[in-house]
């Protein structure tokens, strides 16, 4: 197995004997080096010898004069958000404490493409050395948008939502594509590989390309794989074991809690709880419901122990499907606070 996602950061962070990440000035200096951080040949003096300083020493406090300083507002901008972004992973004591804290309190106020690196990290932490192929293409859900389609025969495909959207406009070749299709000049149509567990090996080669497409229907390999992806998830966070397993339904009596894995199944859960009126068109959106077990009842609420926690994901209006993995770190009916 390769090391895969590489780009991602994993690499620059140190692990400490609890099994947490933890931020190093590589790491730091990493964030420096992209396209949002990185001077341009229109770069000022005071951006130049602000990039350098913090190259050198990414943890230096950075006086307001310095940023006021920068001629570019869009650059002062991007400075000040990271340096905020910086300054909250310092001040935790690993990267899941940090992680964790950005979905407390006022609400979330760092882009999400900080919010999706974190995300991949703490997967790849996760997912450790030996990781399955299929479950790692699973886990792309938790911090890449999927676009959604439901076939004729029901069978319900998910693929990068970017990755369709590039193919959509340039037929696969880039920039050239994208002149060919501004020139109205027909691109070649590319099908997406389907990823199963006949050819999850196929992953290794193609982990950052995030060009396979995979079947979302209850039985099959792919949505197993993500069961164990969230089961590891938690695990990990929270100190709990679980189990986790699609449903066809939710035919309980004793319906006590449930989790939305995203925005989407989180309305849709709740008015059904409420028994609300759910019309036909928002039930279809519904993709996958899930039962979670604790393994010991005594990591629960004492009110509900032993009851199951029923979970469930669904596409938007735009056939998007947006998971929020933190919902399982914030709202799950732990007999602790973590």
């Amino acid at each position: 197995m390769p090391d895969f996602w590489p780009s991602c950061g994993y690499r620059l962070l140190a692990a400490g004997s609890d099994g947490r990440l933890t931020v190093t000035d590589a790491f730091l200096r990493g964030f420096l080096a992209r396209p949002e951080l990185a001077p341009v040949s229109e770069s000022c003096a005071a951006e130049l010898a602000l990039h350098d300083a913090l190259m050198k020493l990414p943890r230096r406090a950075v006086a307001p004069a310095e940023l006021a300083a920068i001629a570019d507002a869009d650059a002062r901008d991007n400075y000040r958000i990271w340096l905020r972004f910086r300054d909250r992973l310092l001040a935790a004591p690993s990267l899941e404490a940090a992680y964790v804290a950005l979905f407390r309190g006022e609400g979330v106020d760092v882009p999400p493409l900080f919010v999706h690196q974190l995300t991949q990290i703490l997967l790849r932490h996760i997912l450790g050395e030996g990781a399955d192929p299929l479950q790692a293409r699973m886990a792309e859900m938790l911090f890449r948008p999927q676009k959604v389609a439901v076939l004729e025969d029901a069978t319900v495909m998910a693929a990068d939502d970017q990755t369709v959207e590039l193919f959509a406009t340039t037929g696969g070749f880039g920039s050239l594509g994208e002149l060919l299709r501004r020139s109205d000049v027909p691109t070649r149509s590319i099908d997406l590989d389907v990823l199963g567990a006949d050819n999850a090996q196929a992953y290794w080669g193609r982990d950052e390309r995030f060009d396979f497409s995979v079947v979302l229907n209850r039985g099959q390999p792919p949505l197993e794989a993500l069961c164990r992806v969230l089961e590891r998830w938690i695990a990990h966070f929270l100190g709990v074991a679980v189990t986790v397993v699609p449903e066809r339904r939710i035919d309980d009596d004793r319906w006590v809690w449930h989790v939305g894995l995203d925005a989407e199944a989180s309305g849709v859960l709740n008015d059904l709880y409420n028994r609300a009126d759910v019309d036909d068109e928002r039930l279809g959106r519904l993709l996958s419901l899930f039962r979670l077990e604790f393994a010991d009842r005594n990591d629960m609420r004492p009110a509900i122990a032993g009851r199951p926690v029923y979970l469930a994901m669904a596409m938007d209006a735009a056939s998007r499907l947006r998971l929020k993995p933190q919902n399982l770190l914030l709202n799950l009916p732990l007999a602790r606070t973590q």
